[in-house]
């Protein structure tokens, strides 16, 4: 059992918008595998928000300038004594071939999407809140009542145009997260504050601690300076507060 919860903070919103698509992509795997009607509208809702982050950004662009990237510091260990070549290699190859698939897509990612009639109506009616009862979208009801083989089929034909961009996310966000080890260090009165050095390009701050201490970590800043504090959960109605104590902490200032 994991002892720790850790807290993360993009340094750039490229990392912003990715960490966004992992956690909407995490809840659509866990509803479209639930059986009831509810499972499958939470489903169709958390991939209506990921149509919507594609609609707002360029990622196919920001996929494959990370992904190059990454190729590219790779190759640079690639004649490291101490690297696993045989499994660097693997790495290698499954960039390659991931980068290649996003690059063939032609167009905005999922837009095909819409081409159902069906989806393209529960997106209209989602905007109003409540508006895909079954009295709104019969037809939608008579879906959601279907056998189940059937709404996962059409859920896995409708999220899967995104299935190569989650695979390049997953990878992308696990390089940044085992960049860089850890270091202990200790908030005095709840409070940390440090400074990055300018000549690295941190895309990622975590910060981890014992689930035991009652508090939470809060963290603001940029690129070359931040501050962590450690706040505790308000009791009734009132605010959080700066934890008085001295808190024990795990952070990681994440590269690649």
């Amino acid at each position: 059992m994991n002892n720790t919860i850790t807290y993360e903070f993009p340094l750039n919103e490229r990392i912003r918008v990715f960490i966004r698509l992992e956690q909407l992509f995490q809840q659509f795997s866990h509803f479209s595998s639930g059986a009831t009607v509810t499972d499958k509208r939470a489903a169709i809702s958390v991939l209506l928000d990921i149509m919507s982050i594609f609609r707002r950004n360029d990622l196919k662009s920001e996929i494959l300038k990370e992904l190059d990237r990454d190729a590219k510091i790779l190759n640079k260990i690639a004649n490291s004594q101490s690297v696993d070549k045989e499994k660097l290699e693997s790495i290698l190859a499954e960039l390659a071939l991931i980068s290649k698939k996003i690059y063939s897509v032609t167009g905005k990612i999922g837009i095909n999407v819409m081409e159902s009639d069906l989806f393209q109506s529960i997106a209209q009616r989602s905007s109003i809140p409540g508006g895909t009862c079954s009295f709104d979208l019969p037809e939608y009801h008579y879906w959601l009542e279907q056998d189940e083989s059937i709404r996962l089929r059409d859920l896995q034909q409708w999220s899967s145009p995104y299935n190569d961009i989650r695979t390049a996310i997953d990878l992308i966000l696990n390089f940044i997260r085992n960049s860089n080890s850890a270091s202990d260090e200790v908030a005095v009165a709840g409070f940390f504050q440090f400074s990055l050095d300018r000549s690295m390009s941190y895309q990622l701050l975590k910060v981890s601690l014992d689930k035991s201490l009652p508090c939470f970590a809060e963290i603001s800043g940029g690129k070359h300076r931040c501050t962590i504090r450690f706040m505790v959960p308000p009791s009734e109605d009132k605010r959080p507060t700066q934890s008085a104590d001295d808190i024990p902490f795990a952070l990681t200032c994440c590269l690649f």
